[in-house]
């Protein structure tokens, strides 16, 4: 998939991006009306979190109806203007994609409730274990139901992989109600790959086959899936969450993202044990932590088995943050800190990934209320969904509508980022974002298929790409340096606070250094 290797992706959070009517919650026209300042800043695609209509007990993950745009986004129609509109601009535009479950208020759902005999979800006359999993039937069909995450997101039947006489609900993946999810699934992607959508992220693509050791079975699905895009729409990218390139990218996914609840590879580079923290929160130091107490270690660790697994058919998706993780800017970590971190991202072999608002460091705010389901437990997912700062107006220039009514509050901070000061202080985080976006794009041996080669791995890191560019990165407060021979002469491309000399780089605290090495 040429266009996505060369991509530098943006994710949007809808109902926090832009509010066109003033009702406090973001749409679709809202998106519009900023897509020059998304052209301006460089990326490639949008992608945006559910837009279809919803509950909105998970925050659009409750799906009512896959081939309809929410109301408070707009419509079908505003989605296709969205999408072209983007497209005039050299921006594609994917969307989120809930294969495995739906809201209990989907048709399907009340069908399958009071209709014995229907197999769309999975079904159960008694109290299965897990119990935590089985939810009693509110419908006329009675029994129980297993879900697939919240009580209220019943999960689709794409089999199991094994059976157990004991267990009757483990139909086979080849049984009717299966079948019919799989059919149902590649008719919702058809209809929007018709209206113009590049692609999808699959929201836990992992899930579909139960009991599927390996996930064997759910790979074999999204397999026949991609073959039937590679001959219908073979511009169309897929990328899974999923968090394991070793079985998602040879089982047909485009692209696939370290995740934070998924091993240590993203935990290592941002986590810093403040704001969003889950049951899969370590208390590990991080490598871009202010005192320099973590490594690179656990990441290329992780990053050469995945590299192994996608053997060049497929892309790892590297994320500053996303709906469900703490914000480059969280806790100690201040936006000046954030520089060598989007340097990192930037210019290492992976498709990147800018949560909206890291690039102008909007910060994780902590404390606030729980909204459509954002507390799951101990995590505080609340806090990276803030409304987009716009500009010093009410409301940070997100909506005209009383503060009260925002989805959202607005960040408090009275020292809070916003893009009109960004785009005015030439030394801004934004400016250096755009700045290294613009160089990763005309620099092909920056992007995701040049080879990597690591020199140093502590502080400051250093490595590079296709041997023909040197990139430095501290992510300290305080200063390094790093004996590397064979870079004197190099040719500074975006420097700040790197110094290379005679079989030596120095960096100061917080620095990047982007470097053409000389030709032998």
């Amino acid at each position: 998939m040429s266009w996505l290797s060369d991509a530098v992706l943006y994710q949007v959070y809808p109902q926090s991006f832009a509010d066109s009517d003033g009702d406090g919650i973001g749409d679709l026209a809202g998106i519009v009306e900023r897509l020059d300042y998304l052209e301006w800043l460089g990326v490639d695609a949008v992608w945006l979190s559910p837009c279809f209509a919803s509950e909105f007990g998970d925050a659009g993950y409750d799906v009512t109806d896959y081939l309809s745009i929410a109301p408070r986004y707009g419509t079908n129609d505003d989605a296709v203007a969205l999408v072209e509109a983007a497209r005039s601009r050299g921006i594609r535009v994917m969307l989120d994609l809930v294969p495995g479950h739906t809201s209990h208020r989907h048709p399907w759902f009340q069908e399958s409730a009071n209709t014995p005999g229907d197999h769309r979800y999975i079904w159960s006359d008694r109290i299965a274990s897990p119990m935590r999993e089985w939810i009693p039937n509110q419908g006329r069909r009675g029994g129980f139901y297993r879900a697939n995450f919240y009580a209220i997101q019943p999960a689709l039947n794409f089999g199991y992989a094994r059976s157990n006489e004991a267990e009757p609900w483990r139909q086979p993946v080849d049984a009717e109600g299966p079948r019919a999810n799989r059919a149902a699934l590649q008719e919702i992607m058809r209809y929007w790959f018709d209206r113009g959508v590049s692609g999808f992220r699959v929201d836990m693509a992992y899930s579909l086959v139960k009991d599927d050791p390996g996930q064997a079975e759910t790979a074999k699905i999204w397999g026949r899936i991609r073959e039937w895009i590679d001959r219908a729409y073979p511009d169309r990218a897929l990328l899974a969450e999923w968090g394991n390139p070793k079985i998602s990218i040879p089982a047909g996914f485009h692209s696939d993202f370290f995740l934070h609840f998924d091993g240590p590879a993203l935990r290592s580079l941002w986590d810093n044990n403040a704001g969003s923290l889950g049951p899969w929160s370590d208390g590990q130091p991080c490598y871009f932590d202010p005192d320099g107490k973590g490594s690179m270690h656990a990441f290329l660790a992780e990053w050469q088995t995945a590299e192994a697994a996608a053997d060049g058919r497929g892309l790892i998706a590297l994320p500053t943050s996303n709906h469900d993780f703490s914000r480059l800017v969280c806790g100690p970590r201040t936006r000046d800190m954030a520089v060598p971190a989007f340097a990192f991202q930037l210019t290492w072999p992976s498709l990147p990934v800018i949560y909206y608002g890291d690039e102008i460091g909007m910060r994780y705010v902590p404390g606030l209320p729980d909204k459509e389901g954002s507390q799951l437990d101990t995590q505080a997912r609340q806090g990276s969904r803030t409304p987009m700062q716009w500009n010093e107006g009410p409301n940070a220039g997100f909506s005209t509508a009383p503060a009260e009514d925002l989805y959202l509050p607005i960040d408090p901070d009275p020292g809070r980022p916003t893009v009109a000061g960004s785009q005015a202080d030439a030394s801004s985080l934004l400016h250096h974002v755009r700045s290294l976006i613009r160089l990763r794009k005309q620099t092909p041996a920056l992007g995701a298929d040049a080879p990597v080669r690591v020199f140093h791995r502590d502080y400051p890191f250093v490595y590079t790409r296709n041997d023909s560019h040197l990139v430095v990165v501290n992510g300290r407060q305080d200063p390094a340096i790093a004996p590397v021979a064979g870079v004197d002469g190099a040719l500074p491309l975006a420097v700040h606070g790197v110094e290379v000399t005679d079989g030596a780089i120095r960096a100061d605290g917080f620095s990047y250094g982007i470097f053409e090495l000389p030709r032998l």
